[in-house]
């Protein structure tokens, strides 16, 4: 079975082509393209937008990070419960406040 259809291998077939006679551009930039791959990936993309059966593009495979190796830790003892202490807040100044803005005025 073929991996990709008849109308999406003419569409990679015409964009080599080009691609050798120096006629291929880059979609964004408008530059010529030089590479084999870049030429094939142009191919493959026209023809997913004509609507040809081409597998999907391959995506970046993330790596797991390795697990941590578990260092034995000492046993520590049972922390003691404190009971907890609120700070108290400043007692507030209303009356001076009043008084400057009265001789501000």
């Amino acid at each position: 079975m073929a991996k990709y259809s008849k109308g999406s291998q003419q569409k990679v077939k015409r964009a080599m082509h080009e691609m050798k006679k120096g006629a291929l551009k880059s979609g964004g930039s408008g530059k010529t393209v030089k590479s084999r791959k870049q030429a094939i990936a142009i191919g493959l993309s026209e023809a997913r937008k004509q609507g040809s059966r081409v597998p999907k593009k391959k995506t970046a495979v993330k790596k797991k990070a390795a697990p941590k190796k578990r260092v034995a830790a000492k046993k520590k003892a049972a922390p003691v419960k404190r009971r907890a202490t609120r700070k108290k807040a400043a007692p507030r100044k209303k009356k001076a406040a009043k008084k400057r803005i009265r001789k501000s005025m």
